[in-house]
């Protein structure tokens, strides 16, 4: 388990989004592979490093990766001694922040911070435990005229055994915000490619995540009416109003990166907080993160907002549970303005027994034609995943 209204904006190459770093850029040390190792929570990540490099409208080389590195610690799971899956996107978001803000500093002008505009689907492929350490790798693939495209493999390792695994793959797309106009989106440096297929791939990623944003800003003027008292014992169990919750979170400045939006890892984890919520009340059982479908950032989050975190179940399998969260705005410090949808993406969690096996979900009740739509359009997207999951394993087994 980890941690709306209309208004979304397209970010990739238009508005920019919350900016995920915590320092202005400084000079790095020379080209090579960077390792940041962290022994303090998330919230003391470190460099943003602003390399010497060639000058602007030159090609700059692919940056080297970087990795980051913390032990699990208790308060970063959950009773089960599972690492909250918040905590691991905090993690994989931070990381990318600190390549792309490196890389968009490469170049001779104006300085600049990376903001994340989206998060592709991210699978949790294991669950990372108590004492583990988790090794966070990130490496820019892509590059268009306002964005970039980072790749992030997260790694746990047992320290007393020397083993390692993967747990989790993650792609993000980042906009460059000026230092000094948060509103200015500026350009990225062009990265170079080893052939041209891999740019030619690039460019289709970006094309399909381009338009994967416009239809979830389509969809953007649904409602979720926060519920944060219910009476539960006046609703049928398994039903969607029964698990429903919703979170409410006042932004401080130790949400937030130097520009005062907050960081996109703060509100990922917040998300991910109140999906678990929603998924261990209709199971009421150890629950844990299989997978994030994309999210999308549509709006900046100022310091001093309040945030209404909601989630609902919209779908389930038999051993899964897809749950729907918005993040809605509103400011109530400074100029006055209409609460707005900031943030949305699905969260598919699963339910496990005490020996760590899968157990079956409960049937969700569905009370309403909307439930019943919104099933359908869960149970399209299960299929269409599993479709994909089945063709990309299909050669695997030919060979």
């Amino acid at each position: 388990m980890g941690r709306g209204r209309t208004g979304g904006r397209d970010l990739v190459g238009k508005k920019p989004a919350p900016f995920a770093s915590t320092r202005p850029p400084v000079r790095s040390r020379p080209a090579g592979r960077s390792r940041l190792r962290l022994d303090s929570p998330p919230a003391a990540f470190l460099l943003l490093m602003q390399p010497s490099g060639p000058e602007a409208g030159e090609t700059a080389p692919a940056p080297a990766a970087i990795q980051i590195s913390r032990i699990m610690r208790p308060d970063d799971a959950n009773i089960a001694g599972n690492v909250h899956g918040g905590t691991i996107l905090k993690m994989i978001e931070e990381a990318g922040a600190i390549i792309s803000t490196r890389h968009c500093n490469s170049q001779s002008g104006e300085p600049c911070v990376a903001a994340l505009a989206r998060v592709e689907r991210t699978d949790f492929l294991s669950p990372m435990c108590i004492g583990e350490v988790a090794h966070v790798s990130a490496e820019i693939t892509y590059t268009s005229k306002h964005s970039v495209e980072v790749q992030v493999q997260v790694e746990a390792e047992n320290i007393l055994m020397g083993a390692k695994r993967v747990t989790n793959r993650a792609t993000l797309w980042y906009v460059p915000l000026s230092l000094h106009n948060v509103n200015k989106v500026l350009e990225v440096p062009p990265i170079q490619f080893a052939r041209k297929d891999q740019e030619e791939e690039g460019r289709r990623r970006y094309e399909e995540q381009k338009l994967a944003r416009q239809e979830t800003k389509e969809r953007n003027g649904d409602v979720i009416v926060p519920v944060i008292n219910p009476d539960r014992q006046s609703k049928e169990p398994y039903t969607v109003g029964y698990s429903q919750s919703s979170l409410i979170h006042l932004v401080g400045p130790s949400d937030c990166t130097m520009h005062g939006f907050v960081h996109g890892g703060v509100t990922m984890k917040l998300m991910d907080e109140v999906a678990g919520i929603v998924a261990a009340r209709h199971c009421k059982t150890n629950i844990v993160t299989a997978s994030v479908d994309a999210i999308n950032f549509h709006e900046k989050i100022k310091k001093g907002s309040v945030l209404t975190i909601s989630g609902r179940m919209t779908f389930m399998s038999n051993k899964s549970m897809e749950i729907e969260v918005f993040v809605d705005a509103d400011r109530f410090v400074g100029e006055p303005q209409d609460p707005y949808r900031a943030v949305s993406a699905f969260f598919t969690y699963v339910s496990l027994s005490k020996e760590g096996r899968p157990l079956p979900i409960p049937q969700l009740v569905l009370e309403t034609e909307d439930e019943r739509q919104r099933f359908e359009e869960g149970k399209n997207r299960y299929l269409q995943t599993k479709a994909k999951r089945q063709a990309q394993m299909q050669p695997l087994t030919q060979q």
